[in-house]
């Protein structure tokens, strides 16, 4: 009979694990999202995220604290995959799918491509960095409840969330 309640249980925990893997994630607070776009230059740049929602909180402060890496996401870990090796604002980045992580400011967003993908923001480390930008936020054309990357053909690609635009060149 103990075993057949421990079988029981075991069976219970196993269905219960597949029913929370098999979760529609669109149905999130924070919905997954993807971009993706093959660049002029032939590379393909695809961003996999999930979209954080402002709702009433104020950027830097409430979410994505000022001077604290970030996951530039929510859920998961966001990735930014390229095709073939790109220049990002001038700087090499070779062929792969990366972990995107950011540190916003007031003045200047760094963001991290690191190597290895899956890994949270409060667990990667600097010497895992494949890549770090610096860029300029700038004002938003229009306000953007949840965090949107878009990216051109051009290269141009950018992270807005309500009044804020983060900007930088994929070549």
């Amino acid at each position: 009979m103990k075993k057949i309640i421990v079988l029981a249980m075991i069976a219970g925990m196993f269905s219960s694990l597949t029913l929370s893997a098999q979760q529609d994630k669109s149905k999130r607070p924070s919905p997954p999202a993807v971009v993706k776009e093959t660049l002029n230059s032939g590379a393909t740049v695809t961003i996999d995220y999930s979209q954080p929602s402002v709702k009433g909180r104020t950027i830097g402060k409430e979410i994505a604290p000022l001077g604290k890496i970030w996951r530039t996401g929510a859920n998961e870990p966001t990735t930014f995959e390229v095709s073939k090796a790109v220049k990002i604002d001038g700087k090499a980045l070779p062929a792969g799918k990366y972990g995107m992580y950011s540190i916003p400011g007031e003045k200047e967003w760094v963001i991290i491509f690191g190597k290895k993908p899956d890994v949270s923001a409060d667990k990667h480390i600097e010497a895992d960095d494949a890549l770090r930008i610096k860029v300029k936020p700038v004002k938003a054309a229009a306000f953007t409840e949840k965090m949107t990357f878009k990216i051109d053909k051009g290269g141009k690609v950018a992270l807005i969330w309500g009044n804020i635009q983060v900007p930088f060149t994929v070549k």
